[in-house]
């Protein structure tokens, strides 16, 4: 796929109704020829628009308006570059916990999470936070996480967990606030309630730290997954991740986490970790498949804003 056209793609896919402005940079820059070359420099890994547009905001570049993002990136590009080439798109979005909440809680309890590409572990705490499935409440905790949900399987209870790590190239620690605001620039502009719920989550995890491991998702998780509690359950997990790992090492890794003990919940892109046969997902907007042990269970956007099982 050309820039241009993962430009659009995000625009039409991600953004519409979600994120004005993101759609109207997203749909600029796929039509800007000076910003694509420059964009093109990069690795192809590097060239997505979130990282693009999550570090124009945290070198203060304006992100509302095209024309001035655009003159704001061409003026600073090699400073934006350079963040690009160092960062990655770490998005710690606590409410995708309640697309993972049906199907964590359905397993053995305790639970045991190893979550894989964790950034700060903000969706290690499925069991301290309090969710709503429209008119249904489970939990007590803090933040409330949101979900439109069908079909699902919904648990009376969040799930129980007794032990919690991450596994990332670069763990982010909520008590540092440059990593806090890297976090808080990859939310996109209008989502003033994902701000509060990142604040709200990373005051959980700063009350009671998970272990996070800086390491490589083949060469280091069978060290990390040995350290688990041998009297609980466990679940490595991971979910939009997989689409910043290059195939080879996505292969190896499918191959090694199914060999693992316990279980496996993917949350990723179709086009991403493949399932045959699945159903046509509801709606034109990019959804995630849900899966535990590679078998697919429903679709799911990305923030955890909906849930359509159909496993």
């Amino acid at each position: 796929m050309t820039t241009a056209a993962a430009y659009r793609e995000f625009a039409t896919g991600e953004t519409r109704g979600l994120s004005p402005a993101y759609e109207r940079l997203s749909l600029a820059v796929s039509r800007d020829r000076d910003l694509l070359d420059l964009i093109d420099t990069l690795p192809p890994v590097k060239r997505q628009p979130n990282l693009l547009f999550g570090v124009v905001r945290l070198l203060g570049g304006p992100v509302e308006d095209p024309t001035a993002f655009r003159e704001f990136t061409l003026e600073h590009w090699p400073a934006v570059a350079a963040q690009m080439r160092v960062r990655a798109t770490q998005t710690n979005e606590a409410g995708r916990c309640a697309v993972l909440l049906p199907a964590l809680a359905a397993l053995p309890q305790p639970l045991a999470l190893l979550e894989v590409g964790a950034s700060a572990g903000l969706c290690l705490y499925p069991d301290r936070y309090a969710y709503r499935y429209g008119d249904r409440r489970i939990g007590t905790g803090a933040p409330v996480l949101d979900c439109a949900a069908t079909g699902a399987p919904l648990p009376a209870a969040p799930p129980r967990v007794v032990w919690r790590a991450g596994l990332d190239l670069n763990p982010l620690d909520v008590a540092d606030p440059a990593d806090v605001a890297w976090l808080d620039a990859l939310i996109w502009p209008e989502h003033t309630h994902r701000r509060a719920r990142l604040r709200a989550a990373a005051s959980v995890a700063a009350a009671d730290p998970p272990l996070l491991v800086r390491g490589d998702l083949v060469d280091d998780l069978p060290a990390l997954a040995a350290r688990a509690p041998a009297d609980a359950t466990l679940v490595v997990f991971h979910t939009s991740v997989l689409y910043q790992v290059p195939p080879p090492r996505r292969e190896a890794f499918v191959e090694l986490v199914r060999g693992l003990p316990g279980h496996w919940l993917a949350n990723e892109a179709p086009d991403v970790l493949a399932h045959p046969g699945l159903p046509e997902p509801p709606g034109d907007a990019l959804h995630n498949v849900l899966a535990l042990d590679g078998r697919p269970l429903a679709w799911t956007r990305g923030h955890g804003q909906a849930l359509v099982w159909f496993g």
